[in-house]
């Protein structure tokens, strides 16, 4: 059975467009990439102030059909950063690609290996503005607000400039 998912996808090193057009086309071989939002330019948030003048990222999010299950997603999640050539190195530092997986239908998982919903996606602009474009009212299983209401209610700060 098919399952509705959202990721989000980001690069702040290296060709960071051709690195989220790559991702999105290998993820097509787990599932059906429905739709994509625009790219975003973002600045780097939640770093170490030393990690703080890292090159700026490139955003966007897609809605994905899959018949994997979540965690058989975020092994291949991970399967394509390594396979792209993403180095797990610093925490949070440069990457040439990332995956996250931010909602799998309603599911609510807390284990070591996966959280879904995402535990930070409600607190980060670079997510919640592209997640906005393709699912505004797409709720949030443990907030109960739909996208677009955590997008106004996050403060100013964060800059996210559409592409």
């Amino acid at each position: 059975m098919q399952q509705t998912v959202y990721l989000s996808l980001g690069s702040n090193v290296g060709k960071r467009e051709d690195s989220l057009h790559e991702a999105i086309a290998r993820l097509g071989a787990a599932g059906h990439v429905d739709s994509v939002s625009s790219f975003y330019e973002t600045e780097p948030v939640g770093f170490p102030a030393e990690a703080k003048d890292q090159p700026w990222f490139l955003n966007c999010t897609i809605k994905f059909f899959t018949a994997l299950s979540p965690e058989q997603l975020m092994r291949t999640a991970l399967q394509i950063e390594r396979e792209m050539g993403r180095v797990r190195g610093e925490k949070r530092g440069p990457r040439n690609i990332d995956i996250d997986i931010l909602l799998f239908r309603e599911a609510v998982i807390d284990s070591p290996e996966l959280t879904i919903p995402h535990p930070a996606m409600h607190e980060r602009r670079f997510v919640l503005e592209p997640l906005a474009e393709i699912a505004p009212n797409e709720n949030h299983p443990v907030l109960k607000k739909s996208v677009l209401e955590l997008l106004k209610e996050l403060p100013a700060g964060q800059v996210v400039k559409k592409i």
